[in-house]
Formats: C-alpha cells, sequence, structure tokens
C-alpha cells in the first residue's frame, strides 16, 4: 500500500492514515482471485483442445484454420455488438503489434506444432511451450514500464518443472529443437504482443482484432498452398472439432486470457500457463486415455505448489500517517 497526502477538506491538525490500494500491475500490487479465475478458464479451454485437435491432424492445415479463425471472428463481433461493446479501430503502430500477434500467436505457431510434431514427439513441444512462464515473468514486465517481480520468476521455475512432469519428455532431433523454440516463442509473443495495445482496445479489441488479422493470413497461405476445396474431406469429427475450437478455443479463451492479463500483469498471468498442461490430462482421461501415472500426479502438485507461492496475495506494508500540515 502507498500513502498519499490527506484531501483539504481533512483535519489539518489530526494525521489522517490515507492510502490507495497498489494497482495489481505494480511491483508489489495483490492479485485478486476474480481477475485470476478467467484467466484460469481460458487455459483449462486451450488444454482441452489437445485432445480435441487430434480429430484435425489429417485435415488442411490452413484451410481448417482459415475456417476456426474466420468463424471465431465473426462469433467475437456479433458477442461485442450484442453487449454494447466499443471495438476501436487500430491507429499507428498498434497495427504492428496486432498483426504480430496474428503472425505469431496464430499463424506460425499453429504451423511450429504441426511441423514441430513431424521431427519430435509431441510432448517435447509441450514441454517447451510449457517454459512460456519464465519468458513472461522476464520480459511481461519491461513492457508494462515496470521491474520483474521476484516471486513470479521464482515460482515460474517451479510452475515449469511440475508442467513438465505432467507432459512427461520425448525424442527429438536437431529440427524438432528448433520447431519447440519456435512454438515457445510465438507462445510468448501472443500475450507480450498484446501488452502494449491492451490499455486501449481492452480484451474485446486485440481478441477481435488479432482474430480477423489471423484469419485473413491464414485465408491467404490456403490460396497459396492449399486449396479451399480440400475442406470437402472434412467429416463431422472434424467439423465439430474446428467448430470447438473457434468457439470455446478461440473467442472465449481470448477473451478470458487478455482479461486476465490486463487485470495482473503479463508477469503474473503467465503463471496460468501452467493450467494448461493439467486441464489437457484431465481432458485425456475424460477421452478415455486412463488414469494419470504418479509422475503427472506429482506435477499436479508441484504446478500447484508454483501457482500458490507466485501469486498468493502480498501482505499490505502498514500505512505510514501523513505529517500535519
Amino acid at each position: 500500500m502507498q500513502t498519499r497526502p490527506a484531501s483539504p477538506s481533512a483535519s489539518a491538525s489530526t494525521p489522517t492514515p490515507t492510502s490507495v490500494p497498489d494497482s495489481p500491475n505494480s511491483p508489489g500490487g495483490s492479485t485478486a482471485l476474480r481477475d485470476l479465475v478467467p484467466g484460469i478458464a481460458g487455459m483449462a479451454l486451450v488444454g482441452s483442445s489437445v485432445t480435441v485437435s487430434r480429430a484435425l491432424v489429417d485435415a488442411p492445415l490452413f484451410a481448417t484454420q482459415a475456417v476456426r479463425y474466420t468463424a471465431a471472428a465473426l462469433l467475437l463481433f456479433a458477442l461485442a455488438r450484442a453487449a454494447r461493446v466499443p471495438v476501436r479501430m487500430p491507429r499507428g503502430r498498434e497495427w504492428l503489434w496486432l498483426a504480430g500477434i496474428a503472425a505469431t500467436g496464430l499463424v506460425l505457431f499453429n504451423v511450429a506444432v504441426v511441423r514441430g510434431v513431424a521431427h519430435a514427439e509431441p510432448a517435447v513441444i509441450a514441454v517447451a511451450v510449457a517454459s512460456v512462464p519464465i519468458l513472461l515473468g522476464l520480459l511481461g514486465p519491461f513492457l508494462e514500464g515496470r521491474r520483474p517481480s521476484r516471486r513470479v520468476l521464482l515460482a515460474a521455475p517451479v510452475v515449469v518443472a511440475g508442467a513438465v512432469l505432467v507432459e512427461g519428455t520425448g525424442r527429438t532431433d536437431a529440427a524438432g529443437v528448433a520447431w519447440a523454440a519456435l512454438a515457445l516463442g510465438c507462445e510468448a509473443a501472443f500475450t507480450l504482443l498484446a501488452v502494449p495495445v491492451l490499455r486501449r482496445h481492452g480484451a474485446w479489441g486485440v481478441s477481435v482484432h488479432a482474430v480477423w488479422l489471423g484469419a485473413l493470413m491464414l485465408a491467404g497461405l490456403t490460396v497459396v498452398f492449399e486449396s479451399p476445396a480440400e475442406l470437402t474431406s472434412l467429416g463431422r469429427a472434424q467439423w465439430a472439432a474446428a467448430g470447438y475450437l473457434a468457439v470455446m478455443v478461440t473467442a472465449v479463451a481470448f477473451l478470458l486470457w487478455y482479461r486476465t492479463v490486463a487485470a495482473v500483469g503479463a508477469g503474473r498471468a503467465g503463471l496460468l500457463t501452467g493450467v494448461a498442461p493439467l486441464a489437457a490430462a484431465g481432458a485425456g482421461v475424460l477421452a478415455g486415455s486412463g488414469v494419470p501415472g504418479p509422475a503427472v500426479w506429482l506435477g499436479l502438485l508441484v504446478v500447484i505448489a508454483g501457482l500458490a507461492a507466485g501469486l498468493r496475495p502480498d501482505r499490505a506494508p502498514r500505512s505510514t500517517p501523513t505529517l500535519p500540515a
């Protein structure tokens, strides 16, 4: 807590301890549970996409993703209008930040994952992506104009270690390592590039613009490298998977995630990415993959411990009474 001088209406002869709460984005700011819940829910939806996406392994990459993001963009536009949420038009450098989110966090990330699993076991890519809390904890605060939180930096490796236990490890080659590193960078860029535009556009604006820009890019890649006609080969299960990804993992999860990033900062929000592998493991159980082994349960406990350590509310220091005027 920080103190400020008493207001002019306060008695000049009586010291009045007046204080204002820190912002969640400030170095010592507390993190309210209500601000974390959207991010937790968003990461749970992202984790569920691992199981759902298996239905799209044989589907045309760019065409399917173009449909997914086009549908998500239309849904976001409709919801914003229904909720009477103003979506501002980007201006100046904002176009670069938003296009960067679309190019890296949406388009290139999907390419890195698909190409990466051709050279590495899926666990390798998952472990790389699970390392994003460290990058967000280091770089996010600088983009927000403050110093990294020591608590977050200490908790991030714990969350990553828990995620590794949940995901496991796998074999790879040099190309697989490169694709995994690219996937990690794109996952971090999805959050970091949003920081400069979240203040003006909010979760709604960033989500809407990033998604329609990504849909446009993917449509162009479809024309160049694939054919829209290939979509006719998709079956009902594949269309259902694409629909789930469009509605829940894109439109809904994006809004939830960016709301938390705007509320608590990229560093603290980054710790919540540890929820995704836990949700992926849970979705796998529901899909019939069997009960997780001891390593997964241990990883679950480690992730929870890391989240508790990094996100626990800060103790408010005693207010310092103002000096008499």
